[in-house]
Order: structure tokens, then sequence, then C-alpha cells
């Protein structure tokens, strides 16, 4: 019953909304009725399919390089901790600019191709992977690593067996907090400079006041942005099943 409160919650909340905006007569270039998105949903599905296919392998490559850069940059930060305290801050400093002033930046210097935009998605995914992993790398139980060290084990061996394993958990937290980025830093780039895209769709119907296809394409956007987030959940499940098994049985323990 608990699990099903916020689907009722948001049902009665499409209810109420659509009966403000018909008994209000809300014109639909204020505020379009859930049946209105709806149908636009419907009548546009080719469209927003064909637009959200980009914006998805837009999304999928920045997700990719992000977690390469992130696996390369996070090791490296856990092995040096001098390079990790000149990094960081950095780090910080790219999470406290909007990507919605840099994407010109990236297009003035990277063109109008789909460089600027994967670059966007990579800006927004890759602080919370990178710190995640060199942070789960951190808390590995020091009394293993030396067992290991006494055993002889070489740097590579202690990452491959210790550290890397016991981070992967941490690791993908990181990458369910960036999936649900991706999706839309893709949009965002697509918003400056593009012509496909659900950015670009958004902005062209937006232009228009046609505020129904406004919304529905804002709805593709949250579903796609659940869709990559419950992708990596199910990544997390098959490869730390452990983990899941633990967390399940403390909410058991917790009702």
């Amino acid at each position: 019953m608990k699990k099903s409160l916020p689907a009722l919650l948001i049902f009665a909340l499409l209810i109420i909304w659509e009966a403000c905006v018909h008994l209000m007569a809300v014109p639909l270039y204020v505020l379009p009725a859930p049946s209105h998105v709806l149908r636009a949903l419907v009548s546009d599905t080719s469209v927003l399919a064909r637009h959200a296919a980009v914006t998805m392998a837009e999304a999928l490559l920045g997700m990719g390089i992000s977690l390469a850069l992130s696996l390369m940059l996070g090791i490296l930060m856990d092995a040096f901790p001098t390079f990790k305290r000149c990094v960081y801050p950095l780090l910080v400093v790219t999470q406290t600019v909007p990507m919605i002033v840099l994407a010109p930046i990236f297009i003035i210097y990277m063109g109008f191709g789909l460089a600027p935009k994967i670059l966007t998605v990579v800006m927004m995914c890759f602080f919370p992977v990178a710190v995640s992993f060199a942070d789960g790398m951190a808390q590995v139980d020091a009394g293993y690593v030396n067992l290991l060290r006494a055993y002889g084990a070489s740097r590579l061996q202690l990452y491959t067996l210790a550290k890397i394993p016991a981070a992967l958990p941490s690791l993908l937290s990181g990458l369910k907090v960036a999936a649900t980025y991706s999706v839309s830093g893709a949009v965002v780039g697509e918003w400056i400079a593009s012509q496909e895209g659900l950015g670009y769709y958004l902005l062209r119907v937006k232009n228009n006041y046609m505020l129904d296809k406004v919304f529905a394409c804002v709805l593709v956007v949250i579903l796609l942005s659940l869709g990559m987030n419950g992708l990596i959940r199910l990544l997390q499940r098959l490869l730390t099943p452990q983990t899941i098994g633990k967390q399940d049985q403390e909410k058991e323990i917790s009702l």
C-alpha cells in the first residue's frame, strides 16, 4: 500500500489539474490539460521518437566517456593524494558554472556538430561518478589492503582485487545520479544549436506557443531520464546482488 501512495498522489494531482483547466476555461497557450498533453504525445509519437533517439545517443555517448574518465581520474586521485588535492577543487569549480553558460562556449570552439553536446553531457555527469568512485576506494578496509601487501601484491593487484571491487557500489551510486543528468545535459546542448533532438523540438514548439507539445516533450525527457536511472539500477542488481540483498533486509527490518 505504501509503495502505491506516490502513484495515487500523482493521479490525484492530474485529475485536479484536468478539472481546473476545464472549469476555469484556461487557454491552451497558457496551460494545457493532461488530456491535451496526452493527445499531443500520441499525435507526435513518430516525431518525438526520432528526436528522442538523437538525444539518447548523445546521452549514452556522454555517459560512456564520463565513466571512462571517472575511472582513470578516480584511480589517480586515490593513488596520489597530492594529485587529488590539486584536482578536486577544479572538479568542484566545474559544477558551479551552469551548463547553459558553458554550452555556447563549447560551440564557439567546437562548432555546431555532435562534440559540444556530448561535452555538455560529460561535464554534467563526470563529477558525481568520479567523486563517488574515489570516495569508495578511500573507504576500503585498510587491514585488507595491508594483508594483500604482506602477500606481495603489486599496486595493480591492490586495485583489481580490493579497491575497485569494494568501490563498485559507490561507483554505481554515482552513475545513477549521472544517468539522471545525462538526458537533460544533452537537451541543454541541443537548445543552443541543433537541428535535431528533443532540445531542438522543445525550442521549436515553445516558440510557436504549442504548450501541449512542450509538456509532451518534457514528459518524454522525464521518462528517458527515469529509464536511464532504471538501467543503472538493473546493472547494480546484476553486479552487486549481495548489496541489494542487504538493503532489502534493512528495509524489511525498518518496516
